[in-house]
């Protein structure tokens, strides 16, 4: 279904309270279906910020006599420093000094976008709660609104409008949103309060909210919903991870929770005795992670999101375009490929990576199967832990940045095994980013960044030249990372899968012969799906599993 869309903003409302001679700029520089933001900071010239980029509207600073002239044409700010233009979306944020007096002014501009909620219409239409997570500018709101009218035509619609940003400035609402009723916040702290009024007193089929950025707003969140009330809303993050990592707002997805495993349990699961689960049901159906104004990524099962990120598995979600024709592209999330590996042991948790978006050919020692991004995180045995797929070509030049690594030991690691590793300098120039375990765990701005961009990313467990050069060996296969012999896959696992007839005909143990970090991996998860046990003894190059039935 294709769906015109169509733009109001009344920017002549917000261009009206500007000195004459900025917005007289504005008019002349003739690209305000571009305008986000005008910007007036004392003491600094005045700037317009665009989708791409900014302009400098005049030479002059600005004065306090600019400022004072926008001031006086406002209402009253808000306790968040906010005010609005009555009746239109605009958004005036001040920034004051210590001593309480404006000294800086973002005039952003407010458009009512319709049409742009065919995206997500059939849910929307099927009564699911929907959490909507983006950076700052990419829409959320303009999804809101429209959400919020289209389903007041049929339903009893209820706007907990805390910053005024949904139904405009003033009393009475802009008609973006249709039919729809709103509630304001008297003061941004007091929004779980009305969030719990609306549904006590107003008898609301469907509840819009922005911003749900409190602990208490999330607790509120969760008894609307369990009241049977269908809940659209923005929160705080980018991602379910994100989410999954902030304590305030987890409980949106269910919570997390530390749950100790009996020894039996832990032994099936093949994980450590403490893992991670979720806590409750999630508040919302879906979460949808925007990602651009007509690219989503929609997860249509949070509960099932959550417990896949929490055992090292990540589902990948559903990508829906929207084409400069205006027709959706839905692309269902993949099968799961009936080949590929899960993790047989380690610390379950959401701090993995969910892909890289870069092909890699089978049997590139992470069991990876060339998946796209979103592709399932994998276990590796060794001191080094690759969080993405990089085996490479022998000798093939490659270029490292080591975020929190020493670049010393690095570089002298490199030297030592006669591999043409460069140590980069910007994470930019890199191929690949190796770091500390501590730093990914911890799910550092540059780790996060990096994956996002589709770089593989390395853990060593110690910044040591030996981690390094066990690192380095493996991305090269040289030493003792090598796949041992020379057997084929095929070879190797039928080897093991002997070995495991063997203790499941009765034997106490067999012992597998040396072999790779990459082959005792695939030894590992062939033992844990028939439901055995078995460890690694010995040190590299003679490191071996032996299998056990208990």
């Amino acid at each position: 279904m294709m769906t015109q869309r169509q733009i109001t903003d009344d920017l002549d409302a917000l261009l009206n309270i500007l000195p004459h001679d900025l917005a007289a700029a504005v008019r002349k520089a003739n690209n305000t279906a571009d305008l986000l933001e005008i910007i007036l900071d004392l003491g600094r010239v005045p700037t317009a910020r665009l989708v791409h980029g900014e302009n400098v509207l005049s030479e002059v600073e600005v004065t306090r006599e600019h400022i004072q002239f926008v001031v006086e044409r406002l209402g009253d700010f808000d306790a968040d420093n906010r005010a609005g233009l009555e009746r239109t979306l605009h958004r005036i944020s001040a920034i004051r000094n210590r001593r309480g007096d404006i000294v800086g002014l973002t005039c952003r501009v407010g458009r009512a976008v319709y049409g742009t909620i065919d995206i997500l219409q059939d849910l929307i239409d099927e009564g699911k709660s929907l959490l909507l997570l983006g950076r700052p500018g990419v829409g959320k709101t303009t999804l809101l609104r429209e959400a919020a009218r289209i389903l007041a035509e049929n339903k009893r619609v209820i706007i907990v409008d805390t910053s005024n940003e949904i139904g405009g400035d003033g009393d009475v609402p802009h008609p973006a949103v249709g039919r729809a009723r709103r509630m304001q916040v008297a003061m941004p702290a007091l929004q779980h309060e009305v969030m719990i009024e609306a549904v006590e007193n107003h008898n609301p089929e469907v509840i819009v909210i922005d911003e749900i950025g409190r602990e208490m707003e999330a607790a509120a969140a969760r008894t609307i919903a369990e009241r049977g009330v269908q809940l659209i809303g923005t929160a705080h993050g980018n991602s379910l991870e994100n989410l999954m990592l902030n304590p305030t707002l987890s409980d949106l997805i269910g919570g997390i929770e530390s749950v100790t495993l009996s020894d039996e349990e832990a032994r099936r699961r093949g994980t450590q005795k403490t893992v991670l689960e979720r806590r409750s049901p999630p508040t919302f159906d879906v979460l949808i992670e925007i990602q651009t104004r007509d690219v989503l990524a929609v997860h249509t099962d949070v509960g099932s999101a959550v417990d896949a990120l929490l055992r090292g598995n990540a589902l990948p979600p559903e990508l829906r375009t929207r084409r400069e024709d205006g027709s959706i592209d839905i692309q269902k999330a993949p099968a799961q490929p009936a080949t590929a590996r899960r993790p047989s042991h380690g610390t379950q948790g959401p701090l993995r990576n969910r892909g890289t978006g870069r092909d890699a050919a089978p049997g590139n020692g992470n069991g990876n199967t060339g998946a796209p991004a979103y592709n399932p995180p994998t276990y590796s045995e060794p001191d080094y832990e690759p969080a993405a797929p990089a085996r490479r070509n022998r000798m093939q030049p490659l270029r490292v940045y080591p975020f929190g690594v020493a670049r010393n030991r690095l570089e002298n690691a490199a030297k030592q095994l006669g591999v043409p590793v460069t140590v980069a300098r910007d994470v930019s120039e890199a191929d690949i980013l190796v770091t500390l375990r501590s730093h990914y765990r911890k799910r550092q701005r540059m780790v996060v960044d990096a994956e996002h961009r589709g770089m593989p990313v390395y853990v060593l467990r110690a910044n040591t030249a030996n981690q390094m050069e066990r690192f380095l060996g493996g991305l090269y296969e040289i030493g003792g990372w090598s796949s041992g012999s020379g057997e084929s896959e095929d070879e190797i696992l039928q080897q093991t899968q002997q070995a495991i007839n063997a203790v499941l005909n009765g034997e106490r143990w067999v012992e597998l012969p040396p072999a790779s970090s990459y082959v005792r991996r695939i030894q590992h998860e062939l033992v844990q799906q028939a439901k055995l046990v078995s460890h690694s003894y010995g040190k590299e190059p003679n490191r071996r599993v032996r299998i056990f039935r208990e």
